[in-house]
């Protein structure tokens, strides 16, 4: 079984949703339902989905202009999508693929071709760190034990400092907004001011100690960034 993957359905046709949630809840995932772009938009930004399926064809805004949008999103970016469609020609199929969806299922298609074809593309866009242990010059994070060590000596770091690094670990040499961070990491139904970011930033930084405190690295005139390379 497949655990903790949470799946967002975006189709204007309940029967179509009900038969994947269905084949999906067997399978082991979560399921998410909305009738629209429009309905989905809020659903992604407070749930942040694992992958969504999404219907090539919906009244108001396309599937693929929403997929496009979501791509455009530094909050949404990288959230693998499956486009779901009755289109068969080539140029539509590759215009789909050229937006930055992951994968592209014709309908009508076998709650099995689509259980499988979902498990490959989360196999593939799921960076380590997020199910794999990650090491990064001596510090690991392992995200099954819920785990930091440090050359091999464990670390204690709190829940909001542990969501924290493994962001940063599995978003290396990027400067990141505080808040992009609040967005990215206590997700954009939680409201809180900007310079939380900088106390759990210390707290981090305090318990990284001396040995892999540099990986968190201050940007003057954006905020933070994590790397093993030199500020």
């Amino acid at each position: 079984m497949t655990s903790g993957k949470r799946v967002l359905i975006v189709d204007d046709e309940a029967p179509i949703r009900e038969m994947i949630a269905v084949a999906l809840e067997m399978a082991g995932y979560e399921c998410m339902e909305a009738d629209s772009a429009q309905a989905a938009h809020p659903m992604i930004v407070d749930n942040l989905p694992d992958m969504i399926l999404l219907d090539w064809m919906m009244p108001g805004i396309s599937g693929i202009e929403f997929a496009r949008r979501l791509r455009k999103d530094e909050m949404t970016s990288d959230i693998p999508i499956i486009m779901l469609t009755a289109k068969t020609d080539e140029d539509n199929k590759i215009q789909g693929l050229e937006t930055g969806i992951d994968d592209y299922i014709t309908k009508p298609f076998s709650p099995r071709e689509l259980v499988a074809r979902l498990k490959t593309v989360l196999r593939r866009t799921t960076p380590k760190g997020i199910e794999e242990p990650i090491t990064v010059d001596g510090l690991t994070l392992d995200p099954v034990s819920h785990r930091v060590s440090s050359e091999l000596k464990p670390l204690e770091l709190g829940p909001t400092e542990f969501r924290l690094l493994q962001f940063f670990m599995t978003h290396q040499d990027r400067a990141y907004s505080r808040s992009q961070l609040l967005d990215l990491v206590w997700g954009g139904n939680v409201y809180v001011e900007e310079r939380t970011v900088d106390v759990h930033i210390r707290r981090l930084r305090k318990a990284l100690g001396d040995r892999h405190d540099y990986l968190i690295q201050t940007v003057r005139g954006t905020g933070y960034r994590f790397s093993s390379q030199a500020a």
